[in-house]
């Protein structure tokens, strides 16, 4: 009796022991890797060094040479208690290899942050790889733990897995698709972090900010954040705007409506007065001359306006602001430039703007776009034209 409590006196002693070194390997050990760590990275002029400090990767390394430690120790002070001995070498084994999945994930977002920081890799889904990794990791860690725990063999529990490998899809199934789409949206360069999308389905529009290995999150432009299921992107239609913002213009596609039953020929009176117009009096001159010429040979009956050719005030408007639209500085005019009409509606005739602003940052395509329709709701007085308005009841009075 006395002798087995010796016994059991000297293994608590022992444990205590341990513990104690354990723990002060620990302290010196994180005290030297953090400091050592800490020294390469101020003399060193790449970040990847800072960012193991951030992840905490030297803190994860000294948790793991103690137990390390331990894991030796543990035979030679549990020799006489073989229970215990398997029982405590066990859950070390098992700390020691969910330690060790930490330090490779610590590792690998430190790897990942780098690459983002690098310009070739920042647009790129990164976080998707990094967690197709960690999945892998896990896994095989998990079955090695099973292994540990029930001494099963690793052949076995591969080939179990083997079996029930539709469930583990249908469990992982999100997770696969995310991978999938993720690889297809890197290789055909469907999206980049940091495109503009627009993606109605999830009401998102506005800068994509992270791709992983399940969401893609938009940070909209009124600052709140819609996830997408990152599947989706090659699932379900969405825009992205990328090649709008990387060619020299952004396009203005707007038209007014104007009422056709002011639209009508125009007197050689009226044609007198629109020549003080600047930008389509020399127009005038050299379109008035060639209709002359053209009624004058074919003996034209100028008693009615429908004879022969003439001048419409639409007509001569779509030049002015074509004219306009050459001259104004905000545009590219190396690109598409055009002022048309479409086809009738019930509402009037569309006159339509189809030009490429220079600028294509938000507000000065707004501002750009509004200075050009204030011109033209301002200067359609002048050609004797009307736009297009719901009656109101004021209207109906007058």
């Amino acid at each position: 009796m006395n002798s087995t409590i010796a016994l059991f006196g000297s293994l608590f002693v022992n444990i205590v022991l341990l513990c104690v070194l354990a723990y002060l390997i620990y302290l010196i050990f994180r005290i030297i890797l953090v400091t050592v760590l800490a020294i390469v990275a101020s003399k060193t002029k790449t970040k990847f060094d800072d960012l193991l400090i951030d992840n905490k990767t030297a803190k994860y390394i000294a948790y793991l040479i103690p137990f390390l430690f331990i894991y030796i120790s543990v035979p030679i002070i549990l020799k006489d208690f073989v229970k215990w001995e398997a029982l405590f070498g066990k859950l070390v084994e098992i700390y020691i290899i969910i330690l060790t999945l930490w330090i490779v994930r610590s590792i690998l977002k430190s790897f990942r942050d780098y690459l983002k920081q690098q310009q070739k890799y920042s647009d790129k889904p990164i976080d998707s790889y990094v967690q197709v990794i960690m999945i892998v990791l896990w896994m095989y860690g998990i079955v090695v733990i099973i292994y540990e725990i029930f001494d099963v063999n690793r052949t076995t529990i591969l080939g179990t897995l083997g079996a029930i490998s539709a469930i583990i899809i249908l469990i992982f199934r999100d997770t696969i698709l995310g991978f999938v789409a993720s690889v297809q949206v890197s290789l055909n360069d469907m999206v980049r972090i940091g495109d503009w999308i627009t993606f109605d389905k999830y009401g998102a529009d506005g800068d994509v900010i992270e791709i992983n290995l399940a969401t893609v999150k938009v940070r909209n432009f009124d600052n709140t954040t819609t996830t997408i299921p990152t599947y989706s992107l090659i699932s379900d239609s969405f825009r992205n705007w990328r090649g709008m913002l990387d060619s020299d213009g952004r396009r203005i596609k707007r038209h007014i409506l104007v009422k056709a039953k002011s639209i009508r020929f125009l007197t050689e009176v009226e044609l007198q007065n629109l020549k003080k117009i600047q930008l389509v009096s020399k127009y005038i001159e050299e379109r008035q001359a060639q209709i002359d010429k053209y009624n004058k040979t074919y003996n034209v009956d100028k008693s009615l306006s429908i004879n022969g050719r003439n001048m419409t005030n639409f007509g001569l408007f779509r030049k002015y602001i074509t004219n306009y639209l050459e001259y104004y500085p905000g545009l590219n005019h190396n690109m598409i430039l055009l002022c048309r009409q479409l086809q009738p509606t019930a509402q009037g005739m569309p006159l339509e703007i189809y030009v490429f602003s220079k600028d294509q940052s938000f507000e000065q395509y707004e501002y750009i776009m509004a200075d050009i329709f204030d011109h033209i709701i301002a200067s359609i007085v002048y050609f004797d034209l009307e736009i297009y308005e719901l009656p109101t009841d004021r209207n109906a009075s007058i």
